[in-house]
């Protein structure tokens, strides 16, 4: 593919810009987070035109900006965050919250040790394969009328506790505990009924997973210990999303407010930037569609969870409360949320999209439980399957992104070429020769999401936390992978 030849500037060692002189249009500045080792690959992809073309969006503030594992994607960049001022005619675009709404992943705590674990593993992968609905068109266990589907939609999360697939204290650790006011039911299309029908609790496919994994670093001993984190103990992390379902209201969303363009007279130089003034009528049914999706994929992953606790129940005879089983804490990745923050002096209410990226609030933030108060949102990034995952902490000075930092690794690979590279190869016997044993559901997954087909999550991380958006706190390595 052809190198990027953009103008970039480099603010320091871990910022570079896109000044809004680039191109036409441009009402803001372009920031990518990265270094000099990372923004070589960053160059081979269309990622940083998408980040200029966002910063032509009205109502866009301070920068168009994207974080270190930045690829290319439908509209935004993935690893893109733009935040639109409310107030002043700023837009809400659904590319700039991508197809798998609410696509995110939590982190699970517990009292195991490796010497529990590891002579157990491949069973342990093979009980939670056996239990949990993974790969494409996977339908689950969680069966419910078109009534109940509907209080999904409204209740998110809160309805799979109110089912006993949880606890409230699940809720009190997730994101907006799980659950977006202003979800509208009776706005959702029949075919994005059908297909999220019967997928609550299910896993998905291609980069989603269930993983098993080990502490097997902390940095910050303080904060690792608010958050139950020990040096030594297993760790589960489940990363899915709106499935089907949040698929369709994107696509339906994205093609319907091309109209939009012409009605509101927004140029765009990319139609997949297709969006609407949020107060519009089009912005606000959109907005509640999306909660609706967010509502689904929060309820799913919280079913999901409910799945591993009790495959971990049987495996050990002993209860998940005894196993220490308790939530640290879920956060979305493809959502927009409405946020004040001081602009030019004033407080504005800003549509902040993420797209790819994690929501980081700091130290002090009043949405935060009151347990994390203190030290910050713990912020959850995965890495690929073969090497590790980091499990981090908002910053103050996270502001400067709108409280915002990556979401994983990043693909570095399509998945068609990571298929390519891989032929011939099994993917699973190289894993198991590192200790890590993996199942998936899907033929061909393995090799879509082999280790190369990914950034090196370490560098990623490097970037963020030397940039001071987010701080290292423990690191966790992968014993068993569960795949879509």
């Amino acid at each position: 593919m052809q190198i990027w030849q953009g103008t970039l500037e480099k603010i320091d060692d871990y910022r570079w810009r896109i000044p809004k002189s680039y191109k036409e249009g441009m009402r803001v500045d372009g920031v990518i987070y990265t270094d000099k080792v990372l923004l070589e690959g960053i160059k081979h992809d269309k990622a940083a035109e998408q980040v200029a073309n966002v910063a032509t969006l009205p109502g866009i503030v301070k920068n168009s900006l994207a974080m270190p594992d930045i690829h290319w994607g439908y509209g935004f960049c993935i690893g893109g965050v733009a935040a639109t001022d409310v107030e002043k005619d700023g837009v809400i675009s659904p590319g700039g919250v991508g197809f798998d709404i609410n696509c995110g992943v939590r982190l699970v705590r517990t009292n195991l040790t490796e010497r529990e674990i590891k002579p157990r593993v491949k069973d342990l992968a093979a009980a939670l394969y056996n239990a949990i609905p993974a790969g494409v068109g996977s339908q689950g266990k969680i069966r419910v009328s078109a009534q109940e589907e509907r209080k999904i939609l409204t209740g998110g999360a809160k309805w799979a506790v109110s089912k006993g697939f949880g606890t409230s204290e699940d809720l009190e650790h997730t994101e907006s505990n799980g659950r977006m006011e202003g979800a509208d039911p009776s706005i959702i299309s029949d075919r994005a009924y059908e297909r999220g029908k019967r997928q609550s609790g299910t896993l998905g496919s291609g980069n989603h997973f269930v993983e098993v994994q080990l502490v097997d670093e902390i940095y910050d001993e303080n904060t690792a210990r608010a958050f139950g984190i020990e040096k030594g103990l297993i760790t589960v992390m489940l990363h899915s999303g709106s499935r089907g379902f949040g698929y369709q209201i994107c696509d339906e969303y994205s093609k319907g407010m091309g109209k939009a363009l012409e009605k509101y007279g927004i140029s765009v130089p990319d139609r997949q930037l297709a969006c609407a003034p949020c107060k519009s009528p089009e912005g606000r049914e959109y907005i509640a569609a999306m909660k609706c999706a967010a509502n689904y994929a929060w309820n799913n992953r919280q079913c999901l969870m409910h799945l591993v606790r009790e495959v971990f129940e049987k495996f050990f005879n002993r209860s998940f409360r005894d196993l220490g089983m308790s939530l640290v804490y879920d956060v979305a990745h493809n959502i927009a949320k409405f946020e004040k923050y001081t602009i030019d002096g004033k407080e504005r209410l800003l549509c902040v999209h993420r797209k790819g990226a994690t929501r980081a609030f700091p130290p002090g933030h009043p949405e935060l439980p009151a347990e994390y108060r203190e030290t910050g949102q713990p912020v959850i990034v995965p890495g690929d399957m073969g090497r590790n995952s980091f499990l981090l902490v908002g910053t103050q000075k996270a502001e400067e992104t709108f409280f915002s930092t990556c979401h994983g690794a990043g693909r570095l690979m399509s998945r068609k070429a990571a298929i390519s590279a891989c032929r011939g190869r099994s993917i699973s016997q190289e894993l198991a020769e590192k200790g890590i044993a993996v199942m998936a559901a899907g033929r061909g997954t393995l090799a879509e999401e082999a280790p190369e087909a990914y950034k090196d999550v370490n560098e990623v991380v490097n970037v963020v936390h030397g940039a001071g958006i987010a701080k290292r706190v423990a690191r966790m390595r992968p014993l068993a992978v569960l795949k879509g």
